[in-house]
Order: structure tokens, then sequence, then C-alpha cells
């Protein structure tokens, strides 16, 4: 696969502003990241994509995101090198919940009392840094505190972060879906190297067009880290297959997009129980009434 690097200079906030930007679409970079560049003191945003990359298409976002226009550079970097692995080499462990989500390269113990899930960069999102994950992360942490989920599903389940978490916690089988291919065989490698192949059922699927998700349903637990506006789409979609009593956990919204989600989902039957803001990023926790 021929693999390009986009990158700018700019602020420290305007390049986190379209690292976020950039997260929020599934069509446009394989990864995005914001670094200091340690020679000159700039901050640079970077994305990998597929060659070419649609330059208009991130010229568009950074005008609506920045307010103006920003002159991208385009270079070829090598093919043989994993460059969703490499821009996510080095990141420092994430605690979210009582759960401790680490890679590889990590080689400090695991503190006492938490949860440890190895979690590798990969061509799927979820390593757990992001505050869309941490937040579902800590939303489960309480849920689990309160009741035991037994039929449980993982909507767009990208690594797998969210369905080890539970499989980790809970004597149960998870069933996790993704669109992406290389989603599901992601999920499926790291449900094994975390101890928990047994406990999850990995398949591609396009939202909730699939006859496992309806023959296993109703769940007692949904978790959707996706996108605001598919996650408003399978509002009717969720409320059908939630048992009455059951809970819904939220992400990948922005806390502009939260008031949206949450009327969709209370049309669907759902009643709002919690409202996790980490940044920029909404999680919501939902009860079918």
């Amino acid at each position: 696969m021929s693999v390009d690097q986009l990158s700018v200079s700019l602020t420290k906030e305007q390049a986190y502003a379209l690292v976020d930007a950039v997260s929020e679409r599934d069509d446009l970079a394989l990864t995005a990241s914001a670094h200091e560049n340690e020679e000159t003191g700039e901050w640079v945003f970077e994305a990998t994509c597929d060659s070419p990359p649609d330059v208009a298409a991130f010229s568009e976002l950074a005008r609506r995101v920045l307010g103006g226009d920003v002159a991208f550079s385009v270079a070829p970097i090598d093919p043989e090198i994993n460059w969703v692995a490499k821009s996510l080499e080095g990141l420092a462990p994430v605690i979210a919940g009582g759960f401790y989500v680490y890679g590889s390269h990590e080689t400090a113990p695991v503190p006492e009392g938490l949860t440890p899930m190895k979690i590798e960069a990969a061509q799927a999102f979820g390593t757990g840094h992001h505050e869309t994950t941490t937040g579902c992360l800590e939303a489960i942490e309480t849920l689990l505190t309160e009741r035991t989920p037994t039929r449980m599903i993982d909507i767009g389940t990208g690594t797998g972060v969210l369905a080890i978490a539970l499989a980790k916690r809970l004597e149960a089988v998870i069933l996790a879906t993704d669109i992406d291919p290389i989603a599901v065989t992601t999920t499926i490698d790291n449900a094994v190297e975390n101890g928990v192949g047994e406990q999850i059922d990995a398949i591609e699927a396009t939202g909730l067009d699939h006859g496992e998700i309806t023959a296993r349903a109703p769940y007692d637990l949904v978790v959707a880290n996706i996108l605001a506006g598919p996650l408003t789409e399978l509002a009717p979609g969720v409320g059908s297959i939630t048992q009455r009593g059951g809970t819904a956990i939220l992400s990948g919204i922005l806390n502009t997009q939260a008031d949206g989600v949450i009327a969709a989902y209370q049309t669907a039957g759902f009643a709002l129980k919690d409202h996790l803001k980490r940044k920029e990023w909404t999680t919501l926790v939902l009860e079918k009434n």
C-alpha cells in the first residue's frame, strides 16, 4: 500500500483542533497527530493517508475548523513501515476507571488494583488514549459497580478495547461488530492477546444490519464509540434491540453535538442517566425506559 504524510505547521491549539476534526472522519486519514518540533519549537499537524491524500478535503476541513486557508505539504513515506503503528509508538499507558491500557513497548509493572489491557497500535481506532474511549471505560466502570450485564454488544468495536474491558470483568460473551474487516481481525487478535478470545465474538456488520445482532437481542448493555451522525441514525435500532432497563453507553460525540444525540435516543425510548465530558468530547449513559 502506498502511503503519504500530509503536514503543516500551526499553533498548538490549531494542531489539536485539526486532529480532533480529522478523527471525526473515517475517510481522510489512517492516523492524525500533533507534536512539537524539538528543533524549531513549532507545532506540527501530521496525517498519514493512503496515497494520494484528498488535499482538497483537508483544506476545506481546515477552513471550517480554523477559519482560514492552510498550505499542506505532502510527502511519500516508506511503504514497508506500518505508519499507523509507528505514529502511536511510545504512547504512555492510560488509566481510565479501573482499567490500565498499555502497549507492548511499556515495561513498567501494571499498577495494583487495575485491570490490564494490552492494546497495540493498529489499523483500527481505539488505543485508549482518546477522550471518547476513556469516557466509555469510565462509564463501564461505574455501571459495573451497580449491576452485572449478561447480554452485551459493542457496535463499531475498532480495536475491541471496550469489548475486552467487559470480558475482563465479566463471565459472559460479548458480540463485537464493525463495518471494517481490519477492525474485526484486530479485535480478534487483541482478544486472544488479552486472554478473552473465547468471550468475544467479532463480526463484520454495517450498523445493526446483521442477523447475528438481532438473533442475540435484546441486550442489557449496548456500547458504541463511533460518531454523532451514525449514532443518531442508529437510535431507533438501538432502541429496538435494548431491553427495558438496559443501558446504552455512547461516545464519539462532540460536546456541541450531545443535545441532538440525546434527543434522538429519548425519542427511541431512552432516558439520560449520565453525561460525561472529557475536553471537547461527550460520553452519554442512557437507560431504556
